[in-house]
């Protein structure tokens, strides 16, 4: 009769483990991924400048004294009154209180852009406040914005722009009191801050949407309109053919009618 094998030497040779070194392994992996992620947040800390530190001190009390009635303390927002901050970065502040638009005069369908309030270093200095609260789109660099791709511009600006904005970027009317503002003038910075953070009615456009070559391409075209006047003579506001249409109507068949008129008051 055959000897019995040891308990032990069948536990080797299955290449079974015990549940408690499973557990023992996710602990080891839990641990080692935490410590990592604490060093390279703690390094990263330790990287930020001292100046950016005091530029984010001065945003938030900034933040609070001029937005945080409405915003809420910490951006977090108030229902009913201004949307979270938190997480729209730092184009978006730039955006918006760099065109005046915040903060609001008073309540409306959207804000109307006004003078600017602040100097460039306060609102650099909000914009960094709110873009340490949570990630989000940045303010873009100047070579970001630069491009030669006038058509190709061109041909983006009229498929995904024109419709609320017209084709020469003259803006148009919306509905319920909204409306799409005039692009002519605009700064190329806040052109491409408004396509990353969608302000108002308008949608985002991401990079899945459209690249940043293609947004630089817009803002391309955008600067060519601004730098050639209308190869057609007057432009009647750019309106398109609403504008033109009762322009003819108005004047050319107003001067057919008192031409009419006239000869035939002549010979009487």
């Amino acid at each position: 009769m055959a000897n019995p094998v040891p308990t032990s030497s069948r536990r080797r040779k299955t290449g079974r483990r015990s549940p408690m070194a499973s557990v023992a392994l996710l602990l080891i992996g839990l641990f080692a991924t935490g410590g990592a992620y604490a060093a390279a947040t703690t390094s990263a800390t330790a990287e930020t400048p001292a100046s950016s530190q005091a530029q984010v001190s001065e945003g938030k009390k900034l933040f609070e004294a001029n937005c945080a009635s409405c915003h809420g303390i910490g951006a977090v927002g108030n229902t009913g009154v201004a949307p979270s901050l938190v997480g729209v970065g730092s184009a978006a502040v730039d955006f918006q209180v760099g065109t005046g638009r915040m903060p609001m005069a008073a309540n409306g369908p959207q804000a109307e852009q006004k003078p600017v309030q602040f100097t460039d270093s306060q609102i650099a200095a909000m914009a960094a406040y709110v873009a340490s609260l949570a990630p989000g789109p940045s303010i873009p660099s100047e070579a970001s914005l630069k491009s030669d791709k006038v058509s190709t511009g061109a041909e983006l600006f009229r498929v995904n722009c024109a419709m609320c904005h017209n084709v020469a970027g003259a803006g148009g009317a919306l509905t319920e009191g909204k409306y799409a503002p005039s692009l002519q003038g605009v700064s190329a910075k806040h052109i491409y801050e408004a396509m990353v953070t969608g302000p108002q009615n308008m949608p985002v456009f991401n990079n899945l949407n459209i690249t940043p070559k293609d947004k630089a391409a817009i803002i391309a075209y955008l600067q060519y309109l601004d730098k050639n006047p209308s190869p057609g003579g007057l432009d009647l506001g750019n309106l398109g053919p609403v504008s033109e249409g009762l322009f003819v109507w108005i004047f050319a068949l107003g001067a057919v009618v008192v031409v009419t008129i006239w000869l035939t008051a002549k010979p009487n």
